[in-house]
């Protein structure tokens, strides 16, 4: 097995064949963080000729000319490598898993000596990417990536999508249109309006967020391409912006990234103004009819939890699908020394 970088046509064709894609190990996600500051690497595994797992991470500063590496949703794993270890006679897939991930961590180890780097954070998709014991030093901590979220099965019929839904939000999904709530794509010069939006939400929920250049690079990505035959270009990463209007104001905004087979929605907004014509349900449905009408497989509401978002959380259950749960974040640690010193300082920053 070797360590090759990868280019764009070869991490997205992996990433974006994996099962419910995962969009931040997509190329056009890791140029975007390059727009806003970070250092990145692409890398696969290559075993006899092919590749066979994928990880985008980026370097992140901590001070004092130290860093870390974190991963999101990674690494992947080509879904047949059980093919793999039959043809060359080794390991079953849970096993060929493990010894991947062993190389992964002991690679990046290398790069991690010449970039100051302390440890590698990672939100592993599923379970079979811990291996405490034998993948070496790995400390479970802070989630980055929301944990938990709820998945949408697109493949159903839109009587089946309503018919699952809480009563109420198809209530309020039809009272929205009688309403006249309208839905559209945003253009490139409208981003104020989002922004006006998203600091409005952040007022009132108490969200974190993103200062505005980082959202503004966000948007900067694409427009949907499709084909003649109206499929989608689904092998690259494409970020949109819908919007909700009433009366002629926009009073909801969604960010929608699509990759492979699923759709997600990353960022929400809603006016504090006419609440009352329940804009982000039916802002809500319309993207999730053109996701289906598009061809993908999944809708992803990427993050549920009733305790830190009670509010968030019972607006997106409203619309049925399937819990899923991941393992959380971890650390693999390449310098215990300098590592415990991080966790002391982190551990004081968040006390005081």
């Amino acid at each position: 097995m070797k360590l090759v970088e990868l280019n764009q046509e070869q991490l997205n064709n992996f990433a974006s064949a994996q099962k419910c894609s995962q969009f931040l190990q997509s190329y056009e996600w890791s140029v975007f963080q390059e727009s806003v500051g970070q250092k990145i690497f692409r890398f696969g595994v290559e075993a006899d000729g092919e590749i066979v797992a994928v990880i985008s991470f980026i370097k992140k500063n901590i001070g004092a000319g130290k860093s870390y590496f974190y991963c999101p949703r990674g690494p992947l794993f080509k879904s047949a490598t059980v093919s793999y270890a039959a043809r060359v006679g080794v390991f079953p897939d849970g096993e060929m898993r493990l010894k991947l991930l062993k190389f992964i961590f002991s690679e990046i180890k290398k790069i991690a000596s010449k970039e100051n780097s302390l440890f590698l954070r990672f939100d592993p998709v599923d379970s079979l990417q811990i291996g405490m014991a034998a993948a070496g030093k790995i400390r479970k901590t802070i989630d980055v990536q929301p944990s938990k979220t709820l998945i949408l099965d697109l493949s159903k019929s839109e009587d089946d999508l309503l018919k699952e839904m809480h009563q109420k939000t198809r209530y309020n999904i039809r009272l929205a249109e009688k309403k006249g709530v309208t839905i559209r794509e945003a253009g490139a010069d409208e981003f104020d309006k989002f922004w006006a939006l998203m600091n409005e939400t952040v007022e009132r929920d108490g969200f974190r967020l993103h200062d505005k250049e980082y959202y503004r690079k966000m948007l900067q990505n694409s427009k949907l391409e499709i084909d003649s035959k109206f499929k989608i270009q689904n092998s690259k990463l494409i970020i949109r912006l819908y919007f909700a209007e009433y009366e002629g104001r926009v009073i909801a905004a969604n960010i929608i990234n699509f990759f492979g087979d699923m759709v997600t929605y990353v960022h929400g907004s809603s006016s504090d103004q006419d609440r009352n014509v329940m804009a982000p349900y039916l802002l809500q449905w319309e993207i999730i009819k053109q996701a289906k009408l598009l061809g993908y497989k999944h809708y992803d509401f990427y993050g549920i939890d009733e305790t830190k978002w009670p509010g968030v959380t019972r607006f997106k259950k409203g619309f049925g699908g399937q819990e899923k749960t991941y393992p959380g974040t971890f650390d693999v640690i390449f310098n215990n020394f300098s590592y415990r010193i991080y966790q002391t300082l982190r551990w004081l920053r968040r006390k005081f």
